[in-house]
């Protein structure tokens, strides 16, 4: 069997591995699940009045907050799901199944592999979970074009993609998984003061540079301009830029932890 045919057939069966864990303790995947789904929620039918009238110069308009807020809780969305990817993979560092995957005849990086495989189909199924849920108290996107879906997609999918390495490295060097989930909190923290709820201009001055330098704003204007119309700008290049940056860094820094021996 050549070298691609056994990391195929070894980080398939690490990927099926993960699914099943998924399957048996959903507990986990439900609570980040309902995360977003709450946070939607509240902010339509508690805040959307008057957070839409701020943002609308006095004017209400829940419909009009609805397509605003989103594509930014899609975004959190991701940032949640990677967070039960950095528990899962400490849990098998803490109770010795990744050392025990070491000292198997299987090809090394098949384990994170999976891991990342997982996790990125697993933040794809509660983007659309969440999405439907959007979509049933008003969300609409009459809009954009079938090219315009793809890589609003495609831009989703590489968001996933690099969150999820960032959070195998965390849970790679957190020595439980209550420290993986404390590490992991940034994913969830930072969609918070990012432009998921109001627009960065309606943000004290002092403030604006935490929201606008940071990975999570530019991937939310770009899936609004991709999903509504609105302006992209320079916004696309940088959640591409910070999308590939983070899958580097992610990959980099968890294939050095994994490779290194255990104490």
């Amino acid at each position: 069997m050549s070298a691609l045919s056994l990391a195929v057939r070894d980080s398939s069966t690490m990927l099926r591995r993960n699914l099943l864990h998924v399957r048996r303790y959903p507990s986990l995947t439900l609570n980040v699940l309902l995360t977003p789904i709450m946070m939607l929620l509240l902010f339509v039918y508690i805040f959307g009045g008057v957070m839409s009238a701020g943002i609308g110069g006095g004017t209400a308009d829940r419909s009009a907050y609805i397509a605003y807020l989103v594509p930014g809780i899609l975004m959190m969305t991701i940032g949640g799901t990677t967070i039960g990817t950095a528990v899962s993979v400490s849990m098998d560092m803490a109770e010795g199944v990744i050392a025990r995957f070491r000292t198997m005849p299987i090809h090394r990086g098949s384990v994170l592999i999976g891991h990342v495989a997982g996790s990125v189909l697993q933040c794809v199924m509660s983007v659309v979970l969440v999405g439907a849920v959007a979509v049933a108290i008003g969300f609409r996107s009459t809009d954009a074009t079938a090219l315009e879906w793809l890589a609003a997609f495609a831009l989703l999918t590489l968001f996933a993609l690099a969150l999820t390495w960032i959070a195998v490295g965390m849970g790679l060097v957190s020595p439980n998984a209550e420290a993986a989930s404390n590490n992991a909190l940034p994913l969830i923290f930072l969609p918070l003061i990012s432009s998921t709820f109001v627009p960065i201009d309606a943000m004290p001055g002092w403030f604006q540079p935490i929201a606008e330098y940071q990975p999570f704003t530019p991937a939310i204007e770009t899936l609004r301009g991709l999903l509504l119309g609105t302006e992209i700008g320079h916004n696309g290049w940088l959640a591409v830029a910070w999308c590939l940056a983070l899958t580097v860094l992610g990959y980099l820094w968890s294939k050095s932890v994994f490779n290194r021996d255990p104490k």
